[in-house]
């Protein structure tokens, strides 16, 4: 099913388009294409929900944990003689 389109005009850096159009052509592809597909993978990105790996361990370690004070000692203990 065609989806209904609409012709637009972008200003760009030229390096930009430059490198957008080698970017096409290696890949056999048109420009719209290419902008196309970017955009379809930002609209999935913002419908991305947690997978449930990450949602069963949210909340698992104290916001309050100096995390970076945890690693060191870790290694401390680690490496102790």
């Amino acid at each position: 099913m065609e989806q209904e389109t609409t012709k637009v005009t972008f200003r760009l850096p030229k390096q930009d388009v430059e490198f957008a159009r080698a970017y096409a052509k290696a890949h056999g592809m048109s420009m719209t294409e290419v902008i196309d597909r970017h955009l379809r993978r930002l609209r999935a990105l913002e419908r991305h929900t947690p997978s449930a790996e990450l949602e069963a361990i949210t909340g698992l370690i104290s916001p309050d944990l100096d995390a970076e004070q945890a690693y060191h000692d870790h290694l401390s203990d680690k490496h102790r003689s």
